[in-house]
């Protein structure tokens, strides 16, 4: 039986990514629905930001960056067919660059551990920025 993608997510974030990102990422936390069902995971930042990771067996995603607590931003990738955001040339990936409000094309990759990893990336440059400021 195929794993879930959500599940090699979490398998490459404890194995590889924390070592890759140990200077960003504090703790992953698993969200299970119901017990032993990953659901989510939440990667808890070294200055109290997060990103919840959501990925469907179907390919359905939201890579979703939290920062209201700090300075009212949030970013998100996901490839949720809202209709209000058909104008953007990647539809339905769509990424929201700071705030609900303002959504742009995705160019994250469409494989989940890459697409992951990407963002971690622009990730790191947000922590670092804030947190040495």
């Amino acid at each position: 039986m195929r794993r879930r993608p959500i599940e090699d997510i979490y398998r490459w974030l404890t194995e590889e990514g924390v070592r890759r990102f140990n200077d960003i990422i504090s703790e992953i936390v698993r969200y299970e629905i119901p017990p032993g069902v990953l659901a989510k995971i939440r990667v808890i930042m070294v200055d109290g930001s997060f990103l919840d990771i959501y990925w469907s067996p179907t390919g359905k995603y939201s890579l979703h960056y939290e920062r209201r607590h700090i300075d009212g931003k949030l970013y998100r990738h996901d490839n949720a067919p809202h209709s209000q955001y058909s104008y953007v040339r990647t539809f339905p990936k769509h990424y929201h660059n700071g705030s609900e409000d303002k959504v742009v094309e995705s160019y994250l990759p469409n494989e989940p551990i890459k697409a992951v990893e990407e963002f971690l990336k622009t990730i790191r440059e947000m922590v670092k920025s804030k947190h040495e400021a």
